[in-house]
């Protein structure tokens, strides 16, 4: 079963933003949507957040939320490392 892959209007600013990364991060989100936790990509889950990862794409950050009841990956922030947590 694949999810689906939804981005904030946020993360879209960012890919249109930031030619030289969007290709990598639009990769490793069709690979979320197969498997959600593949070894293959640097996630972790955050703390005190229930559903919520982050994916570290080198100095960048891509937080995400799964949603298992409507099979969806919703991208909600894309910044560098030092601005996403804020």
């Amino acid at each position: 079963m694949s999810y689906r892959v939804e981005t904030s209007k946020e993360v879209d600013k960012f890919l249109d933003k930031h030619k030289d990364i969007a290709p990598k991060i639009l990769q490793s989100l069709r690979i979320i949507a197969q498997n959600p936790f593949d070894n293959a990509l640097d996630i972790k889950k955050l703390q005190g957040e229930e559903h919520k990862y982050r994916l570290r794409i080198g100095k960048y950050r891509l937080l995400y939320e799964i949603i298992d009841e409507q099979i969806l990956i919703y991208a909600y922030k894309a910044q560098s490392r030092g601005d996403v947590y804020k």
